[in-house]
C-alpha cells in the first residue's frame, strides 16, 4: 500500500447494534465522505484493513459508516480509534485559494516584512472562526489565523507560508 496517505475521518466507537461506527471528518472536500465506496483503515494497533463503504451519513455533527463484513457490536468497536484514511492520489481538488490541511503541515512559516522564519507548522485548532495554525515557534507553539490578510502567500511546492503578522500577535 502507499505511505502517501491522507486521513479523511478517525472512528470514535460502535453506535447501535448492526456493525455501524461513529467518526469524526477530517477532509477538507466537501463530499468526499458520502461518496466512499472503499477506504483504508488503520486500526489503533497498526493492523491495515480496507473496507467497502456501504453507506456513510451524517449524524449531528459527526459521521455514521456501515462497512461491509462489520455487522455486530464487536466487530465495530474493533475499529475504535482507527484512521479512515485514502491515497493522496484520491483526495480530489480543492478550489483555488483553498489548501489541505496536510499540504500546510510542515511548511515554514515566514514574516515578509522581514524575512524572520517564524517556525513550522505542526498543527491545526479551529473554535467556529477561522482555521489557526498552529506553530512551533522558538520553543514554544503560537496560534497564527490563516486568512489570506495575514497568511498572504502559500506555496505547497516549496513548503512556505509567508505572513504580514500584525503587532503582538505572536506575544500572545
Amino acid at each position: 500500500m502507499t505511505t502517501e496517505r491522507v486521513v479523511i475521518a478517525e472512528i470514535l466507537r460502535s453506535r447501535g447494534n448492526r456493525g455501524e461506527v461513529l467518526a469524526e471528518s477530517t477532509t477538507d472536500v466537501p463530499g468526499r465522505l458520502e461518496g466512499l465506496r472503499q477506504v483504508h483503515v488503520r486500526r489503533a494497533n497498526g493492523m491495515e484493513l480496507t473496507l467497502d463503504a456501504e453507506q456513510v451519513w451524517r449524524h449531528g455533527e459527526q459521521w455514521v459508516f456501515k462497512f461491509a463484513g462489520v455487522d455486530s457490536i464487536d466487530a465495530a468497536n474493533a475499529l475504535r480509534g482507527a484512521e479512515v484514511w485514502i491515497s493522496k492520489l484520491e483526495r480530489g481538488e480543492l478550489p483555488a485559494g483553498e489548501y489541505f490541511r496536510s499540504d500546510l503541515l510542515g511548511c515554514l512559516v515566514w514574516d515578509e516584512a522581514t524575512g524572520r522564519n517564524l517556525g513550522t507548522v505542526t498543527g491545526f485548532e479551529q473554535y467556529g472562526g477561522p482555521l489557526l495554525l498552529e506553530v512551533a515557534m522558538e520553543g514554544r507553539e503560537v496560534l497564527i489565523p490563516f486568512v489570506p490578510e495575514i497568511c498572504r502567500t502559500v506555496d505547497v511546492q516549496a513548503r512556505r507560508i509567508g505572513t504580514a503578522v500584525p503587532d503582538g500577535l505572536l506575544d500572545l
